[in-house]
């Protein structure tokens, strides 16, 4: 009854994400004393995932999985599943996870369930933590069924590099053209910056920088730091920054290790995208600004005396002219 973990990859790069929901297969399946199978499916990484935890490494490519598709992938995920006796498939809750669990819960009759953010309890039963009601609690879920279908939120369980080497098996599957009823015509990516749900750090502002012109303010400190840059619905809405940079409900969900919010009020929509972050830190001229009740720590000042200082600062602790 082996732990199946799907280790997504983009264009010969595993995510961040695929480690985590590795070492978070190895571990679960240390508590049921079985072994950690992974999976990677069309183009791979480079890294050894037996250096995460897995016991066993396969791969799976046809010309069908050049391009991601649920269907053909959740495919070949279910026949894994079947051929080595699977008793749970762990995926990460990456845009491409959230589309598969689903219909691999489907296909393998499993208990499905999203947004886990820890180890499952397995003391006299199965019961695992998620999120709920848009990040704003957390549920407790015991699961009965046999089989088990979960997805981790990336930044929510630590990496382990403490396993040894394992080589790679190349696998078939049945998975054909005829499985594919709807195909990617093209794929609009950006580069050169840190993928939002996978930054640990995560510098973003609101309509407190009255302008995109101000924007530098935001890009030199996160350039200082290494963290990726965000910005409240009303922003991109103006278009003062790209869709892309939009966190909040029904923006981009993140788990950061560090939230800094410039500017920004703290709407319920827009929380409800970051609330999970492990350290909040806000800064705002209100000191009545809802941000300050979700947050770690507050700044009560202007946006346009905070960054420049914290920026200072920062360059002085690094050594960075």
């Amino acid at each position: 009854m082996a732990v199946i973990v799907y280790a997504e990859s983009d264009n010969g790069l595993y995510k961040k994400s695929s480690f985590e929901a590795v070492t978070y297969g190895k571990d679960l399946a240390n508590k049921l004393g079985t072994t950690c199978l992974a999976v990677s499916i069309g183009s791979k990484g480079a890294e050894n995932l037996g250096t995460f935890g897995a016991d066993k490494h396969m791969h799976v490519e046809n010309d069908v999985l050049a391009t991601f598709n649920p269907q053909a992938y959740s495919k070949v995920l279910s026949e894994v599943f079947e051929g080595h006796n699977g008793s749970v498939l762990v995926l990460s809750q990456t845009y491409n996870g959230k589309s598969i669990a689903p219909l691999c819960a489907v296909k393998q009759n499993a208990a499905l369930v999203t947004g886990i953010v820890d180890m499952a309890d397995t003391n006299g039963g199965f019961t695992v933590k998620k999120t709920t009601f848009s990040s704003k609690a957390i549920a407790h879920v015991s699961i009965k069924q046999d089989k088990k279908v979960l997805t981790v939120i990336p930044n929510s369980y630590k990496i382990a590099r403490d396993g040894d080497d394992v080589s790679v098996e190349e696998a078939t599957t049945s998975v054909i053209d005829g499985d594919v009823n709807s195909v990617v015509i093209s794929i609009n990516k950006e580069t050169g910056k840190v993928p939002l749900t996978e930054a640990e750090l995560v510098i973003s502002a609101g309509r407190g920088l009255k302008g995109p012109e101000n924007w530098n303010l935001v890009e030199d400190l996160a350039a200082a730091l290494g963290a990726a840059t965000a910005c409240s619905k009303p922003v991109s809405d103006m278009e003062w920054r790209p869709h892309s940079e939009h966190v909040g409900q029904t923006g981009i969900t993140i788990v950061p290790n560090l939230y800094i919010a410039a500017g920004i009020s703290g709407a319920i929509q827009h929380l409800a995208g970051v609330s999970s972050s492990k350290v909040i830190c806000v800064i705002n001229t209100d000191p009545e600004a809802p941000f300050f009740k979700a947050a770690d720590y507050g700044i009560v000042g202007d946006v346009f005396e905070v960054l420049p200082k914290l920026l200072k600062r920062v360059k002085e602790v690094r050594g960075q002219s």
